[in-house]
């Protein structure tokens, strides 16, 4: 018996420090969205989906980098809408809002989706007039800042955009326009190029003292999309993924390719078939490089027991930051190769 004792205290002593949870990560040096999630699961009765909540809210209320929460980032008619994911690892339940006008907290309302429905994801007006219903205010998600950004966008031609094969020539002119005949010279291949000052996303994970998962993302999408554009961030497995005992992953970058190849939920499997957070980070950006090898995108990986890496494309090296008792808040940077 008392054999069998030492080896259950030596177990929970090993497993203590194995774990490396509570843990926070998020992409991008945000490190005050950060710090206030860290705050808030280090707190006994909270949970990692307060922690993403509260933590991505605060990128929303700051417009991190002017690519989060309102004032951001307008459509090619001047309007902002917000995209966001919730996802809780241990339920698998998922609560998301894509094209959403006229509410600012926009992960907010995805949480509402994930605990008071039974949809996973709103978008459009459906998502703002839920949002009311559930106590958010209806306010203009425009600025002085967005409006004026539109205004030079416009006399610059409309320059860059996202359309091809149209007429008129998309390079040089603004629309409306239409679809060309197969073998028309017009399109726009590739002429909106994306890097951190004109799209981004908060993308976090999390995970808290009982061991619980969650990811979750905020954003307000590509600048001058065409209206009604929904990028990765908000799609299960794109922006986000985490499944308790597994892991968590979080995507930023081109969410118009990232989106084709699910990295998030791609990395998780690799987790989940014994890799470790590095090549599991790397496996999934090497899937999308094969494709598109200049694309511009990052992404954080953490296994169960808060190890974590990145891996990115695109850009010289990828920030990420970490809230945990064994760093404390921190911005840490990955080469991308």
């Amino acid at each position: 018996m008392k054999f069998i004792s030492l080896l259950v205290t030596l177990n929970l002593i090993f497993s203590a420090e194995c774990n490396k949870y509570p843990i926070v990560i998020n992409t991008w040096g945000f490190s005050s969205a950060t710090a206030k999630a860290w705050e808030i699961i280090q707190k006994t009765d909270r949970t990692a989906i307060d922690a993403i909540v509260d933590g991505c809210a605060i990128c929303e209320r700051e417009q991190c980098d002017g690519t989060v929460g309102f004032g951001g980032s307008p459509d090619e008619k001047s309007d902002v809408a917000l995209d966001a994911l919730i996802i809780d690892g241990k339920t698998m339940n998922i609560g998301a809002v894509g094209s959403m006008r006229n509410i600012k907290n926009a992960i907010g309302v995805a949480r509402h989706v994930l605990e008071n429905t039974q949809h996973t994801f709103l978008v459009g007006d459906g998502a703002t007039e839920f949002a009311v219903q559930m106590g958010f205010k209806n306010e203009s998600l425009t600025t002085q800042q967005s409006n004026d950004m539109w205004k030079q966008w416009k006399s610059n031609r409309c320059q860059p955009n996202f359309w091809t094969n149209v007429q008129p020539d998309s390079t040089r002119f603004c629309g409306p326009y239409e679809p060309t005949m197969a073998n028309s010279v017009y399109g726009n291949m590739g002429n909106n190029e994306f890097n951190s000052q004109n799209h981004d996303t908060i993308g976090m994970i999390a995970i808290d003292s009982d061991g619980n998962i969650a990811a979750g993302t905020s954003t307000n999408g590509a600048r001058f999309k065409i209206p009604g554009r929904v990028g990765d961030s908000p799609i299960p497995g794109s922006g986000a993924y985490a499944v308790n005992g597994v892991g968590a992953a979080a995507a930023t970058g081109d969410g118009d390719v990232m989106m084709r190849f699910l990295p998030s939920f791609v990395a998780i499997e690799n987790l989940r078939n014994g890799k470790t957070p590095k090549k599991a980070a790397q496996l999934a950006i090497e899937r999308i490089r094969e494709f598109h090898p200049k694309f511009f995108g990052g992404i954080v990986v953490m296994n169960h027991n808060g190890e974590y890496a990145a891996a990115c494309n695109g850009m010289d090296k990828f920030p990420f930051s970490i809230g945990s008792k064994d760093v404390g808040i921190r911005v840490e940077y990955v080469p991308c190769t």
